[in-house]
């Protein structure tokens, strides 16, 4: 039995395969003006990493933002059950799931089960998602990936007060003509992230243990910085936490491919 996920985001398109509950293959590849493109380019990766055809696998669930624009799936599923899915099918005691995407951040409460209890979601704004840090690491001239190494070395986090992106782009801008450390500037930019995502947490009740996801979860300033603002320990995914929707979305297929047979 060969299943797949394929998860469209807005920053990148994920497609994963698995075959009996083994993980085959999976891609990550930017996302396009067209979510169209982007799921066939992602499960055509995937498809070409395995050697395999788009024949050979039996049901697919789409998910994320663009997943109605995914023609090629049986089914569609929102990205909320498939990140507390995949979480919960890689670490069986993951109770809280913090899912930071490229334009949303979403918070899923889970009962032993991995079923979803509650959830809370910022997506009226993209302030503490991927996209804002996009943003912020341009205004400061650095490498997105380099974002979490030099927050390490920030001993005076500065204090980033706007609540929405643009604003707080203007804010950083004007700390740098202050003089202000760059790494105190992105230490204070990571702070204000746990923040924001800590208020989202505390919504639905903060219960161990607790994961992160999404491909702000590479950043280990933000990580860090959500531990210390929680005041918990965050259980590393033995998967890139990119995947993780599209790994959700995959087991859902196969489960829907099971009781159909």
């Amino acid at each position: 039995m060969i299943v797949a996920g394929c998860a469209i985001g807005s920053l990148t398109g994920k497609a994963l395969i698995m075959k009996d509950s083994k993980i085959l293959a999976y891609s990550i590849v930017p996302s396009t003006i067209k979510p169209e493109k982007t799921s066939r380019n992602a499960m055509d990766t995937a498809l070409e990493n395995v050697g395999l055809k788009s024949g050979d696998i039996e049901y697919i669930v789409g998910t994320g933002y663009g997943r109605m624009k995914v023609s090629f799936a049986d089914l569609n599923v929102s990205e909320l059950s498939c990140h507390g899915k995949g979480s919960h099918w890689l670490i069986p005691s993951i109770r809280t799931v913090i899912d930071v995407g490229g334009q949303d951040c979403k918070v899923i409460r889970l009962d032993d089960d991995g079923r979803i209890l509650d959830f809370a979601m910022n997506d009226k704004c993209a302030a503490g998602t991927g996209r804002f840090l996009e943003v912020m690491a341009k205004a400061m001239e650095v490498k997105l990936d380099d974002l979490g190494e030099l927050s390490k070395k920030s001993v005076n986090p500065a204090q980033i007060t706007s609540q929405c992106s643009v604003f707080a782009e203007t804010e950083v801008i004007s700390l740098i003509a202050q003089g202000v450390e760059v790494v105190d500037i992105i230490g204070g930019i990571h702070e204000s992230i746990a923040s924001r995502i800590a208020s989202l947490v505390h919504k639905v009740g903060l219960k161990e243990d607790v994961t992160v996801t999404g491909g702000v979860a590479k950043n280990s300033g933000v990580i860090e910085a959500i531990k210390k603002k929680l005041g918990v320990e965050i259980k590393k995914l033995p998967l890139d936490p990119q995947v993780i929707g599209a790994l959700g979305a995959a087991l859902i297929a196969q489960e829907k491919y099971s009781s159909k047979k």
